[in-house]
C-alpha cells in the first residue's frame, strides 16, 4: 500500500514546490533574540518572531526557569488531575486571571489546545458559535470538534456580524469568536463594537488575545484593555509563547463557572501532560515583572509605530496595523521567498507568507517587531527592504 501512497505524496510535494509553496525551515544556533546567528554562520537580524517583548532570552525568566529546574524537577509526567498539579502552575493561573482582570484560568499545553478543548465541552448542537472569517486555524479546529451551529462573519465585519447575531435567535446560546489581533495582517478586532452586538441580541464574546496580550494597550493587557471592557469579555484565550516569554503553554481564561466545566471536560487539559515546571515557574515571573513596569510596551509601540512609518515613506504598501505586525504586501507567492531571500543576504531574517498560510495572491512579508530591537536595527532594516525592494520591482 505505501508505495502507491508515496508516490501520491512524492507527486504532490513536487507540484506544491513547483508552485512556489513549499516551505523550508531555516535552523538558529543561537537564543532566540534581536539579534541572532543561523547554522549557515551568518549573524542576522530577527523580523519574525513572535517575541514581542524581547522576552525570549531574559536572564530574569531564565532564573526563575532553573531554580524551578533545581527545586521542581524537570517534567510532571502527568495530566492535572491526576497527579500534575504543582502551586506553580495554581501560581501561574492566578496571576494571568489577575493580568486579564477575569476570575480564573485553566492551563494548556498550548493555545492550539486551549482553543481546540474550549467549545465541545460548552456548547451543544443547541447553541450558535459565530466566528470571523480570519480567525486562526486553531479557532476553526476546535469549532469543528463541536455541534454547535456554525455562522460566519466577514473579517471585522459589523453588519455581517448583526446578520449572523439575528438568524442565532433560533438557537439556545450563542458565543462570538474572534482574534484579538489577526495575525497575517496585524489588525485589532473591533472589540467595543462586538460587545456592544452581543450585549444587543444577549450572546456571549471569546477572544484569543496570542498576539494581542503584552502588545496591545497601553500596558498589553490586550483589547479589552484598548476598549475599556477588561471583565466584560466570557472567554479569553492566549498564549505564553509569543510576548510571555516565547516559551510553551496556553490558558482560557474568564468567567469561573466556564473554567470550572473546562476542568471538568475539556479533552485537550484531561489528557495531556501538565507544562513543566519551569515554565510555570518563568511564567510567574514574567507576569511580576509586567506588574512593575510598562517598559518593554512602551518601547514596544515606540520601535512599531517608527517601523511602519518609515516603510510607508519607502513606498511600500503596508497593511493597516494596530499591533507588532507589519505585513509588507507582495501578493505573488515566487516573489515573497525571492525578496525573503534576498533579505537574509542582507542580513535580516524574515519568511514570505503566501497560500495556505494567506489567501491566494495575497503573499506578503510578514514584519514582526520586537522591544528587543534598537533603533539601529530598524534602521538596517528599513535600508535592506528599500534596496531589495528596489533590486525586485517592489517600490521605485
Amino acid at each position: 500500500m505505501y508505495k502507491d501512497f508515496q508516490s501520491y505524496l512524492q507527486t504532490t510535494l513536487k507540484e506544491i514546490e513547483e508552485a512556489g509553496l513549499y516551505k523550508n525551515e531555516r535552523v538558529i544556533v543561537s537564543p532566540q533574540r534581536a539579534a541572532i546567528k543561523v547554522n549557515t554562520g551568518k549573524d542576522v537580524l530577527n523580523f519574525c518572531a513572535n517575541n514581542y517583548l524581547g522576552l525570549s532570552d531574559n536572564q530574569e525568566l531564565i532564573d526563575a526557569a532553573k531554580k524551578a529546574l533545581d527545586e521542581r524537577g524537570f517534567g510532571m509526567s502527568s495530566v492535572r488531575f491526576i497527579c500534575g498539579t504543582q502551586d506553580l502552575h495554581k501560581e501561574l493561573e492566578q496571576k494571568i486571571a489577575d493580568f486579564f482582570g477575569t476570575e480564573d484560568t485553566i492551563l494548556y499545553a498550548a493555545c492550539f489546545d486551549a482553543n481546540g478543548g474550549v467549545f465541545e465541552p460548552l456548547f451543544t448542537e443547541e447553541d450558535a458559535i459565530i466566528s470571523d472569517a480570519l480567525n486562526h486555524a486553531s479557532i476553526i479546529d476546535g469549532v469543528r470538534l463541536c455541534k454547535a451551529k456554525r455562522y460566519r462573519y466577514s473579517n471585522a465585519n459589523m453588519q455581517e456580524l448583526e446578520e449572523c447575531l439575528k438568524q442565532a435567535q433560533e438557537q439556545r446560546y450563542r458565543v462570538i469568536v474572534t482574534d484579538g489581533v489577526f495575525s497575517m495582517d496585524g489588525n485589532v478586532c473591533p472589540l467595543d463594537q462586538i460587545h456592544a452586538l452581543a450585549e444587543k441580541y444577549n450572546a456571549m464574546v471569546m477572544v484569543d488575545e496570542s498576539h494581542s496580550a503584552g502588545v496591545v494597550g497601553k500596558t498589553g493587557r490586550g483589547t479589552t484593555e484598548l476598549h475599556n471592557l477588561r471583565g466584560k469579555i466570557e472567554i479569553i484565550t492566549g498564549t505564553l509563547g509569543k510576548a510571555f516569554g516565547g516559551a510553551i503553554g496556553g490558558f482560557t481564561t474568564g468567567k469561573k463557572e466556564i473554567i470550572a466545566m473546562l476542568r471538568q471536560r475539556s479533552r485537550p487539559y484531561l489528557f495531556s501532560n501538565s507544562i513543566p515546571p519551569m515554565v510555570a515557574a518563568a511564567g510567574c515571573a514574567m507576569f511580576d515583572m509586567m506588574a512593575r513596569t510598562n517598559e518593554l510596551q512602551d518601547k514596544l509601540h515606540t520601535n512599531t509605530d517608527y517601523f511602519v512609518a518609515q516603510m510607508k515613506a519607502a513606498g511600500f504598501d503596508i497593511k493597516p496595523t494596530q499591533s507588532a505586525i507589519c505585513a509588507v504586501m507582495l501578493y505573488d507567492a515566487k516573489l515573497s521567498q525571492q525578496m525573503a531571500e534576498k533579505l537574509l543576504d542582507e542580513g535580516i531574517y524574515v519568511v514570505g507568507f503566501y497560500y495556505p498560510v494567506v489567501p491566494k495572491d495575497q503573499a506578503r512579508i510578514r514584519v514582526q517587531i520586537s522591544a528587543g530591537h534598537e533603533r539601529e536595527h530598524l534602521d538596517k532594516a528599513i535600508a535592506a527592504f528599500t534596496k531589495i525592494g528596489k533590486e525586485l520591482g517592489v517600490i521605485k
